[in-house]
């Protein structure tokens, strides 16, 4: 398996990002805040006093998520137990903090540390996609915040154009976050879950693989369509 590097900050990657505008409210207001109105529920976090709201996602971003969801899910059907949550759950990093993650991994006995939709044990992943106002959010603060909370791995995907990579962090000995490798085959494989591979060349494809090619290609059996048939 694929060994880990300390990881550097890209300036690069913060050059185009989108500044949002925060709303100062109380936890108790963001609560009422977030159950929306007659056109849905909102979507933000709560942070030392402000809500930062997201702004709406790319289509490929939502798609990188459906994806990941799918992957997850199946590997969670025959190695479990454990569950995804989605956007709709909050996770605790530290005081004053109700972060939102795209998704995130709870695997044994993590699964009783709910109180109603907000977990406050440590999950075993956490996947993030980075939107244009999101890029100092998911690269620095979520980063730092997950690396205190000691989540093992964290999953960060940029959709955005010009920018598509993945960086997996895994926590090492010095609880500090290192990226992984890709292994001799541009594999970057899960510590978190034993068995899962992802190839950075899926999401840099036009369309992204379907549920069918990915989970057999972890499977080892090579996907081809026969032109002829």
């Amino acid at each position: 398996m694929a060994s880990t590097t300390a990881t550097r900050p890209n300036l690069s990657d913060f050059e185009d990002e989108v500044t949002v505008d925060t709303i100062p409210m109380s936890y108790e207001a963001y609560l009422t805040w977030a159950e929306g109105d007659e056109h849905g529920r909102r979507r933000g976090e709560w942070v030392d006093g402000e809500v930062i709201p997201f702004v709406t996602i790319s289509p490929r971003h939502d798609r990188i998520l459906i994806l990941l969801y799918q992957v997850i899910g199946v590997y969670l059907d025959v190695r479990g137990p454990g569950r995804i949550f989605g956007q709709e759950f909050e996770m605790t990093t530290r005081p004053q903090s109700a972060r939102e993650p795209d998704m995130f991994v709870v695997l044994g006995e993590g699964l009783d540390s709910f109180s109603k939709m907000r977990f406050e044990a440590i999950a075993d992943v956490v996947v993030e996609a980075i939107s244009p106002d999101s890029v100092t959010r998911e690269r620095h603060h979520k980063h730092t915040e997950y690396v205190a909370k000691r989540i093992p791995e964290y999953w960060l995907f940029d959709p955005r154009p010009g920018r598509q990579r993945i960086d997996l962090f895994q926590l090492d000995d010095a609880g500090e976050y290192g990226r992984a490798v890709a292994d001799s085959e541009g594999r970057v494989w899960s510590r978190a879950l034993p068995g899962v591979w992802l190839d950075p060349a899926w999401f840099r494809d036009a369309p992204l693989p379907g549920l069918v090619v990915t989970g057999m290609a972890m499977a080892g059996v090579t996907y081809r369509i026969d032109p002829t048939a």
